[in-house]
């Protein structure tokens, strides 16, 4: 029965770090793109005070999934850059990192528009 315990962990923190999302989308008159962005900055500022790594390794997609793991992902690449390749990897790291999922949503993006077709919202 251990084995079910990360998957529970990583619904109830994934969920954990939606719930605000879903507030501020209900509650306030900010924008999805603007909670969207602070989220990804969350994630970076997060990561690069240290306190979002164990979040990763206690719950795992639960926290990678969301968009504060985005920021993460983002600021972990842009770190190993600078350590590699020294400051001009502030500009590569982020992009090198992420580029396998960006390129996902792109290819998968591209497929549903071929079995989809859009539709005014009038």
């Amino acid at each position: 029965m251990d084995w079910i315990y990360p998957y529970v962990w990583a619904f109830l923190i994934g969920g954990a770090l939606c719930i605000p999302a879903q507030l501020l989308i209900d509650k306030t008159k900010m924008t999805p793109a603007r909670i969207l962005s602070l989220y990804v900055i969350a994630g970076v500022l997060l990561g690069a005070l240290g306190l979002y790594r164990p979040l990763v390794d206690f719950a795992g997609a639960g926290a990678t999934t969301p968009l504060t793991g985005f920021g993460y992902l983002i600021y972990t690449g842009v770190e190993e850059a600078i350590k590699n390749e020294g400051l001009l990897g502030a500009l590569t790291g982020g992009l090198r990192a992420a580029s396998a999922g960006i390129a996902a949503a792109l290819v998968a993006g591209l497929l549903a528009s071929f079995v989809f077709r859009s539709k005014s919202r009038g």
